[in-house]
């Protein structure tokens, strides 16, 4: 495809989207994230942020984040595993091991990264992964690189789920994962239905 016609198409692309209301636009803050906050030079109230508990312009946390800047800089230089795991992110990974009980703690850049990260550390090829319809994109992408056969079952409907699941016993290892409550939509999984046979990843 030459050059003219390969924009031409993506142009296309684009009026289509348009017209079919599904061209997204940024907008910009111009204010320190919070219930209230400047969108593109407005005042609004803010219902679509994840900064549940206001840590994101909490002060002792910007000064925190400022005084481990000065001491360290502002980048890792690589992954943990190469040569980023700073001594602040151990210091974390303790404190929240002892927190929760358990013997480890092990920290993500992002919820995102997280879910990708324990699905595809909990199953691989030959095992399946059984995922709701409108769980997380996060969760989709994990299942999905996972390398397991995937499925998905209508939401919060417990019987298509085991129905799926005993489809594919003796073949595998079987993950299901369910968001614990949904983000787009608010309702929340039916936990003390799943079938006990198995594991589930619930998102914080």
């Amino acid at each position: 495809m030459g050059g003219g016609n390969f924009e031409a198409s993506l142009q296309q692309r684009l009026t289509e989207r348009k017209q079919q209301q599904l061209y997204r636009r940024r907008r910009t803050m111009t204010s320190a994230q919070g219930a209230e906050v400047i969108i593109d030079g407005r005042p609004c109230i803010n219902f679509c942020s994840n900064d549940y508990l206001g840590h994101a312009n909490h002060d002792k946390l910007k000064q925190a984040a400022i005084a481990a800047a000065r001491d360290y800089g502002v980048g890792s230089g690589a992954s943990h595993l190469v040569c980023g795991h700073s001594v602040y992110h151990h210091r974390l990974e303790e404190a929240l091991a002892e927190l929760t009980g358990r013997p480890r703690a092990l920290l993500f850049s992002t919820g995102y990264m997280a879910n990708m990260g324990a699905i595809t550390a909990l199953v691989g090829k030959g095992d399946f992964v059984f995922q709701d319809k409108l769980n997380h994109a996060s969760l989709i992408d994990g299942g999905l690189l996972s390398g397991a056969r995937f499925q998905r079952f209508l939401h919060n409907d417990v019987d298509a789920l085991a129905a799926r699941l005993a489809r594919c016993q003796g073949t595998g290892r079987q993950l299901v994962v369910v968001d614990g409550v949904f983000s787009m939509d608010g309702d929340i999984a039916r936990y003390p239905n799943l079938p006990k046979c198995a594991m589930t990843i619930t998102p914080v």
